[in-house]
């Protein structure tokens, strides 16, 4: 191992639900590496992370304990909610351009 590389989490179902968590809020745009600019959400691609995780609590009901459950629907509603403000905002905006695009096209 080279002084730049760290252990790996152990397979965990809480680290499987972070992981799924991360990769929707990434595709929603609402994390950022470094200096960049904040990525343009790719909500197609965030709402089939968040089915992902919805199936994975489908599969998996009854057989989690209260502390995983509790995680994955935690997780779902905030997901949910973030998607819906995410899709909102992208509407003004897509509004906001089409309409200064008419503006200066008259």
């Amino acid at each position: 191992m080279s002084e730049t590389d760290f252990p790996l989490p152990p397979p965990t179902f809480e680290f499987l639900i972070f992981s799924l968590k991360t990769q929707a809020e990434m595709q929603l745009g609402l994390v950022n590496f470094g200096e960049e600019k904040h990525a343009e959400p790719d909500l197609p691609a965030a709402r089939h992370a968040i089915d992902m995780l919805a199936m994975l609590a489908d599969k998996t009901r009854g057989n989690l304990s209260l502390e995983e459950n509790r995680l994955i629907e935690n997780a779902l509603t905030e997901l949910r909610f973030r998607y819906v403000q995410v899709s909102e905002q992208a509407g003004k905006k897509s509004a906001a351009e089409t309409g200064s695009s008419s503006e200066a096209a008259s």
